[in-house]
């Protein structure tokens, strides 16, 4: 029977398997409350996950790292939740955590509107305040794909068949009647989801591959508390007030055409600006004894294969031919810093 330690040293004994919101529950209500999902000898497990051995354990609250991004997780799942009730037909593909919250890509016969957000968003409120428990069902790889197909979600069962082996036991998290699948953890009540708004929509292929149907991403953004959620909003508020765009338009400092793109047509003002920035950089390589270098903007390919960078990132290079040999502006300065290195 397991033994389990918490991170303080301390162990409590137990003569049945337990879960993560047990031996919470056992130390005081306080935690079993704010319990989202517990770490078992390193590995993140959901509150519900039995523990049969000895084990490490801590448990994880919303204060942790760990447990914001589940909080992120979960929304993305409630916003799955949203979208199946107010368009039923449409179809689910991914719905990962990003840096500040999640996004999900939907197969939906519209395109959504900026009402349709506000509307989704609502729903999503509506729901997460039954603070309804999330069961977690872990099921067959056969009883996965025929849930699935059941339910006429088609990239579900395309990440199964191309994804997930056939011996494996996939998660399937139940939202009241909504059902989603990921490894996990998620929160086990939407009492944590709380704190979330829809931020933009944008399109998006399946897998990534432009040879497949263009979805429709939907991105929001999720916090632990009001607080920590309008704390980010007012970020972005300002961040926009001193977007570069916005004020080199406002302030005529430069512009950019479609005949020159990623270029810059640097206006008087802009020039005079982007010059002072030259000479203060400088002043600063000096004070610090940095010195100054310069190197070609464009390379052979052979030099780009060389370093690795072909390989990985052929496809967002730019490439020109002349005289039989194959040229790329550089992504990056390093490669060409190097080489005042090992020159002969």
């Amino acid at each position: 029977m397991p033994v389990i330690t918490l991170p303080d040293g301390s162990q409590r004994h137990y003569d049945h398997a337990v879960s993560p919101m047990d031996v919470a529950l056992d130390i005081g209500p306080g935690l079993a409350k704010a319990c989202i999902a517990g770490r078992v000898n390193g590995e993140l497990v959901d509150a519900c996950d039995l523990i049969e051995n000895d084990a490490q354990l801590s448990i994880i609250t919303a204060k942790d790292e760990e447990g914001l991004e589940i909080i992120r997780h979960s929304c993305a799942h409630l916003l799955g939740h949203a979208i199946k009730q107010l368009w039923p037909h449409t179809k689910m593909a991914i719905g990962p955590v990003i840096d500040n919250g999640f996004y999900y890509d939907v197969d939906l016969d519209r395109t959504l509107t900026q009402e349709d957000v506000e509307a989704l968003e609502k729903r999503m409120h509506e729901l997460a305040e039954k603070n309804y428990d999330v069961i977690k069902k872990k099921v067959s790889w056969h009883e996965a794909r025929e849930t699935f197909a059941n339910r006429g979600e088609s990239y579900k069962v395309s990440i199964l068949d191309e994804n997930i082996a056939h011996d494996d036991k996939p998660g399937l998290y139940f939202h009241e009647e909504y059902v989603d699948m990921c490894r996990g953890p998620h929160v086990p009540n939407m009492r944590f989801c709380h704190h979330f708004k829809l931020m933009k929509t944008a399109g998006a292929y399946w897998r990534g591959d432009s040879n497949n149907k263009m979805l429709q991403r939907i991105y929001g953004t999720a916090w632990a508390d009001k607080k920590a959620l309008n704390a980010y909003l007012q970020r972005l508020e300002e961040a926009a007030k001193r977007d570069h765009r916005k004020i080199g338009k406002q302030l005529d400092l430069y512009h950019m055409q479609e005949e020159a793109p990623g270029m810059v047509f640097w206006h008087n003002d802009g020039w005079t600006i982007f010059r002072e920035l030259e000479v203060f950089v400088r002043s600063k390589l000096k004070e610090y004894q940095y010195q100054e270098v310069k190197g070609p903007f464009m390379m052979d390919r052979v030099l780009w294969e060389k370093t690795g960078h072909w390989d990985n990132y052929k496809d967002a290079m730019f490439t020109t031919s002349s005289e039989n040999r194959e040229y790329c502006i550089k992504p990056m300065n390093c490669p060409g810093h190097v080489q005042f290195s090992t020159r002969g």
